[in-house]
């Protein structure tokens, strides 16, 4: 094996030939990013590299940075490293990050998902020596259902809430889960209204050329609004707050692939869970890992532990890679409540 791609430092994971990092934790002086998430992209950085599809969610997130984008798949070249982004199928701009050097390749995954999703490009395998994969479930439970199956369970239940004369809050992560929510839904039930978190990262993806359902912002509804048989995506955090009083009655659910886990949806306090992940589940991880033909498999967050030994029980050369990404997009977070 030549010399490291990626290797982690104080700042995050760096490419030492390059002279770069990717998804840093640290300002530094040229970051790479794989989607912009807030535990992936993070404000400080001199320069960013990203997907062009990506551009209105980071300038969205991270206001007036120094930022090039490029198409995926196209090439540019750092200090010898040939670089490209390729999709992850994970949120919108989502890229996997694709390092040549000497004739060795490493790929990073960033976040990723093999489930079809009409809100952003889908994941592409990328030949590779080594694959640094994510491994946020990891675990052999996490198997998710079809989306046409799962949204039909969200329409069911906000059907039953409309003839109930309630309405239906789904708390779903603004970045992303929110946004592939209102893609699947069926919007003839009944209006959707947004949070104002969710609003300002849905008017990134309109801007970005995602078509999406209407929606309306709670905060630009008339006053003294009867919400009955209305859809209300918040995120997680919006969740017990003051805010979400105004619509009582209300029925709750929070999509998420923690859902899989009856306990986690009882800790949540709410009246459904729906299995809405954006993140591979165990078949998707497997899947990817075998597509790249990787000769080496590095796993990173989650259950990256479990993910290693199964691989090394099945004779691959596999290990883990620790880092500070968590599972931001599934949680909510560090989002803006603000309405």
């Amino acid at each position: 094996m030549s010399e490291s791609l990626a290797e982690i430092s104080d700042d995050g994971l760096f490419c030492r030939p390059g002279g770069f990092h990717i998804d840093p934790w640290q300002p530094v002086d040229r970051a790479v990013v794989t989607h912009a998430h807030s535990d992936h992209a993070r404000p400080g950085s001199h320069s960013y590299l990203a997907a062009v599809a990506s551009e209105h969610l980071l300038r969205t997130r991270l206001g007036s940075i120094n930022l090039e984008t490029v198409p995926y798949g196209a090439v540019i070249e750092h200090n010898g490293v040939r670089v490209s982004l390729h999709p992850a199928g994970h949120v919108l701009g989502s890229a996997q990050v694709r390092l040549e050097y000497r004739g060795e390749v490493w790929v990073v995954s960033g976040d990723y998902k093999l489930e079809p999703d009409p809100t952003c490009a889908a994941f592409e395998p990328v030949g590779c020596h080594t694959f640094i994969t994510e491994s946020t479930f990891g675990l052999p439970i996490y198997r998710w259902d079809p989306a046409a199956a799962l949204f039909a369970q969200i329409n069911a239940w906000w059907r039953a809430n409309r003839e109930a004369g309630k309405a239906s809050i789904i708390y779903a992560y603004s970045l992303g889960k929110a946004q592939r929510v209102m893609a699947g839904v069926d919007s003839s039930i009944g209006p959707i209204f947004t949070h104002g978190a969710t609003e300002r990262v849905t008017r990134a993806y309109r801007e970005s050329g995602v078509a999406l359902p209407p929606t309306e912002p709670v905060a630009d509804a008339v006053r003294g609004k009867t919400w009955a048989g209305a859809l209300v995506i918040a995120p997680p955090s919006a969740a017990g707050s003051t805010w979400v009083q105004k619509f009582e009655p209300a029925a709750t659910a929070v999509a998420s692939g923690w859902m899989r886990v009856r306990g986690t949806r009882r800790r949540r306090a709410v009246d459904r869970g729906f299995v809405l992940s954006d993140h591979a589940d165990w078949p998707g991880l497997l899947g990817a890992i075998g597509a790249t033909g990787a000769e080496r498999v590095l796993a990173t967050h989650g259950s990256a532990a479990v993910l290693a030994r199964w691989l090394r029980d099945q004779g691959k050369d596999a290990g883990v890679l620790v880092t500070r990404f968590g599972d931001d997009d599934e949680t909510g977070a560090g989002e803006d409540v603000s309405p």
